[in-house]
């Protein structure tokens, strides 16, 4: 059976660092690539971000069997954990994972997950 969930992390990230980068890490540790034509093979997702200063806010939202929970968070927290990624255009970005936690998915993000899911 499949099934919507959410994560949240909070990274450092430098001034100069691609907002973009950590969603790009996440989604090359689920599908193997950050370009890859769809379904993703573990779990249909989308990230999100905030930044305010150093402080980027991450909010994944991700479908999957729900055996496959713990294994998605975890691809998920290694990613980040990493804190580094090349962009295609050779840019690196570096950033340090300072927290990251399951979360719910929230009333306003309903609609994306039930889109993920129709995806997954």
């Amino acid at each position: 059976m499949r099934s919507a969930f959410a994560h949240t992390a909070e990274i450092e990230l430098a001034e100069d660092g691609d907002r973009a980068a950590p969603g790009a890490a996440i989604t090359a540790a689920l599908c193997g690539s950050w370009e890859h034509e769809p379904p993703c093979p573990i779990a249909a997702h989308h990230t999100a971000s905030s930044r305010a200063g150093s402080r980027v806010r991450l909010r994944v939202i991700f479908a999957c069997d729900v055996d496959l929970e713990d294994e998605v968070r975890s691809r998920i927290d290694a990613a980040l954990s990493r804190g580094l990624l090349t962009g295609p255009d050779g840019r690196v970005s570096h950033w340090s994972l300072r927290d990251a936690l399951p979360g719910s998915v929230q009333e306003c993000e309903r609609a994306a997950a039930e889109r993920l899911l129709a995806d997954a």
